[in-house]
């Protein structure tokens, strides 16, 4: 049987395949269930869960679901999650287009990695915006198996890079409520997989340029309890802190959101790094999808195995 990756997809196939993708990639389960369960099962601290049940999120996450367990053939995934800060500031401090290139790099090391039919990747922005549910990286191109009856996987149409038009930052830092937000939909698509039979792991990368201003519900304390929840076996939840704060700023805000040393980048404000930590993300990224020795092995190190 013949494998074979191509990059290049003609507008009339894109528009056929992206037809198909939509028509089977909706994800539509019960949250609170699933929240409840993960409580009752060890895995969410009463904490956490009284954290996730406080805000009126079950539409945020389902929005972020995308693919469902069904559509996806891989006997194991990980999922690939990025927030995006789209505060103003990113603007103001001239870094708008390095992050947009920077996360383009992220989804372009995923495509390529061997892996990438059982990575799933999803992105939404600090504010709430969603770029693109989860969906894997790429896809069994149907129409060439019905045509040749060769099996071959292409780019998933329906993954979006981010550019000028649908990433302009503008809005607040609501970092903590957010974050709330993002793990309230890593855990249940995580689960989704798990009850499934499918071995599922998670990689979580939080992008801010600054601490928190914007949240009216969630904590600093109330996300740490959730990542210290999540962080052990098969989740990892990273921190990115770009533009002028310095170092040690970056690393009081995510140690305080629970975050391990090693799983915190601090590029700072210069263009070079900024593009250079995106880079160590998409390499530990990468290596995590290779198997459950390699995520423990990444997991451990953090991103000094990158």
């Amino acid at each position: 049987m013949e494998y074979a990756r191509i990059n290049y997809i003609s507008p009339n196939e894109r528009k056929e395949r992206s037809q198909i993708v939509k028509s089977t990639s909706t994800s539509a389960i019960n949250v609170n269930q699933l929240f409840q369960q993960a409580h009752n099962e060890g895995t969410l601290s009463a904490q956490s869960l009284q954290t996730l049940e406080q805000i009126d999120i079950g539409v945020q996450i389902q929005a972020g679901l995308g693919v469902s367990v069904e559509n996806v053939h891989a006997s194991e995934v990980i999922l690939v999650t990025m927030m995006v800060d789209d505060s103003g500031s990113i603007r103001f401090s001239g870094n708008a287009q390095t992050v947009r290139e920077g996360h383009n790099t992220v989804l372009d090391a995923l495509a390529a990695s061997k892996q990438s039919g059982g990575i799933l990747s999803h992105t939404c922005y600090l504010n709430g915006t969603i770029l693109f549910p989860y969906l894997p990286m790429s896809i069994l191109d149907d129409l060439m198996k019905k045509r040749t009856g060769v099996v071959r996987y292409v780019p998933n149409p329906l993954v979006v890079r981010m550019d000028t038009k649908n990433y302009d930052p503008n809005e607040g830092t609501p970092l903590y409520d957010q974050t709330v937000v993002l793990l309230g939909r890593v855990l249940p698509k995580y689960q989704e997989f798990a009850e499934a039979g499918v071995m599922a792991r998670t990689i979580t990368l939080i992008i801010t340029d600054g601490a928190d201003e914007h949240s009216t519900t969630a904590s600093a304390a109330s996300v740490k309890s959730l990542v210290q929840d999540l962080i052990g076996e098969n989740h990892i939840v990273a921190g990115m802190g770009i533009a002028g704060g310095g170092q040690e700023p970056f690393r009081n805000i995510f140690r305080q959101m629970g975050i391990p040393d090693q799983w915190i980048l601090t590029p700072g404000s210069n263009s070079s790094e900024i593009r250079k930590a995106f880079q160590v993300f998409s390499q530990s990224a990468v290596r995590a999808s290779q198997g459950a020795a390699q995520f423990n092995q990444t997991g451990a190190g953090g991103f000094l195995t990158a």
